[in-house]
């Protein structure tokens, strides 16, 4: 029992990728300012367990992912950066909801929260060499079964 983080990581990255839309797609945040389209970093934010689904002999932990997508700034027409930037949310939205297994690597993707928070986005901007990007950040929770074994 252990956790998969690079099979995780991988299939996250690849359905971002297959989608189309981002340059790059990295599992570190960039510390370079990223290109001028959009491009996605992906994260760990946190690992935890979850005592109601887990068992006598294993305990099931929740990976929270924080799928990060940039958008630099200014971009011309204006007024076509928040449309793009929801369009590429919402397409990842679908990427989950239609592979809830993450391609067999995780139990579920907790689509609405039964473990904590679901399946999100916030927005804002960031600045990375001097570049401005205005950022979604997507919330992936993933429940990930027997990953500690418990013993007595």
């Amino acid at each position: 029992m252990a956790l998969n983080i690079a099979g995780i990581l991988d299939a996250t990255v690849s359905h971002a990728q297959g989608l189309g839309l981002f340059e790059r797609v990295n599992t570190h945040e960039p510390e370079n300012a990223p290109g001028n389209g959009l491009s996605a970093a992906v994260t760990v934010a946190e690992v935890t367990p979850i005592p109601g689904a887990s068992g006598l002999a294993g305990t099931t932990g929740r990976l929270t992912l924080n799928v990060m997508i940039f958008a630099p700034l200014p971009q011309e027409p204006a007024d076509d950066i928040e449309p793009v930037l929801i369009a590429a949310v919402d397409a990842l939205f679908t990427a989950y909801s239609g592979d809830f297994e993450l391609g067999d690597q995780v139990r579920n993707v907790d689509l609405l929260g039964a473990h904590g928070t679901p399946l999100s986005t916030t927005t804002g901007y960031v600045t990375i060499d001097a570049q401005t990007y205005r950022v979604a950040i997507v919330t992936l929770p993933l429940v990930v079964n027997d990953l500690w074994g418990q013993t007595p």
